[in-house]
C-alpha cells in the first residue's frame, strides 16, 4: 500500500468499492462475502475475502466451489491487502489457483470547485454532456465492450439495485450520438469513478478526461472530499489519464482462479 495514504482512509475506499459493485445474488461463507452474478465485472462475481472465519481454509473453499458450480460460472477470489485469513494468497497459489489480472486502486484528493474540460481536441460547441439512467448506460457501454446481452442486462441491475448512488453521464456529439460515458458512485465523502469509455475513433482527444472532471465535479457539489477508480496495470493510456487528474495509485490487487480445463 501507497505509504502517502492513510490506511484507515484506504480500508474506506475498499469497502466503498465493495458497496458500488453490489450485485442481488451474493451471500455470506464463514466471513467471506461471495458474489456470483452473471455479468461481466469480476468485482460482481468473486470471493470477497473479508474475514477470517472459524472454517478451516479447505471447507470454505468447498462451500465456495459448489455455489459457482450451481451457478455455473468459475470461481474467483479477489487478493487485496485488506484480504482474510493472512496469507490467503500464498494458500491458494499452493492450491494450484493461478493469479489473474492486475489491478491498481487510485485515490485523489479533490478541492471544491474542481471541474472544467481543458485540454479537448475537439471543436468547441461539438459536444455535449447528458446525463443517462442506468438501464440505458448499462446497455450502452456493455455493447461497446462486446458483453453479452446477459451480462449487460446483470450489469443494469446491479446498478438499478445499488444500495449507493450511481449517477451516468454520456459525452454527446453534434448529432446527440454518445462517444464517450462513465459514471461516479458517492458514498459519504467517497466517490468512484466506473466504466469511463471512450469509443475507438475519438479516443486520444481528452474526452475521457473531460468527462471524468465533469463527473468528479458533480461529486465535489455533493460533500465528496476524495475519489477512486480501479485500472489495469497495463493501461497506460487511462492511467496518465488519471494521473494527470491528480490520482496515485494507493494499493493494488488480483485474482485467483483454479485453471480453466
Amino acid at each position: 500500500m501507497n505509504p502517502a495514504f492513510a490506511p484507515g482512509l484506504l480500508s474506506r475506499v475498499e469497502d466503498a468499492g465493495i458497496n458500488a459493485s453490489a450485485p442481488r445474488e451474493q451471500l455470506w461463507i464463514d466471513g467471506w462475502l461471495v458474489r456470483f452474478s452473471p455479468g461481466k465485472a469480476k468485482r460482481a462475481r468473486c470471493v470477497q475475502a473479508v474475514a477470517d472465519g472459524r472454517l478451516s481454509l479447505d471447507e470454505r473453499l468447498e462451500r465456495c466451489f459448489a455455489v459457482y458450480a450451481e451457478a455455473n460460472l468459475r470461481p474467483f477470489f479477489r487478493i487485496t491487502p485488506f484480504s482474510l485469513p493472512a496469507g490467503l494468497d500464498e494458500q491458494l497459489t499452493a492450491r494450484g489457483m493461478e493469479r489473474i489480472d492486475d489491478t491498481r486502486v487510485m485515490v485523489a484528493s479533490l478541492a471544491p470547485g474542481a471541474s472544467g474540460a481543458a485540454g479537448l481536441d475537439v471543436a468547441e460547441g461539438s459536444i455535449a454532456f447528458e446525463s443517462v439512467d442506468g438501464d440505458a448506460f448499462a446497455e450502452w457501454v456493455g455493447i461497446q465492450r462486446g458483453s453479452s446481452p446477459e451480462a449487460r442486462s446483470a450489469h443494469a441491475e446491479r446498478i438499478r439495485q445499488s444500495p449507493v448512488r450511481h449517477r451516468a453521464l454520456f459525452v454527446v456529439d453534434a448529432a446527440g450520438t454518445p462517444i464517450a460515458g462513465g459514471q461516479v458512485v458517492v458514498e459519504g465523502e467517497l466517490a468512484g469513478l466506473y466504466d469511463v469509455f471512450s469509443i475507438e475513433a475519438m479516443r486520444g482527444r481528452g474526452l475521457a478526461r473531460a468527462l471524468c472532471q465533469r463527473l468528479l465535479h458533480l461529486a465535489v457539489a455533493e460533500g465528496v472530499r476524495v475519489a477512486y477508480l480501479q485500472v489495469e496495470a497495463s493501461n497506460a493510456p487511462a492511467r496518465r489519464v488519471y494521473e494527470r487528474l491528480g490520482f496515485a495509485d494507493a494499493y493494488a490487487y488480483h485474482y485467483r482462479s483454479p485453471p480453466v480445463g
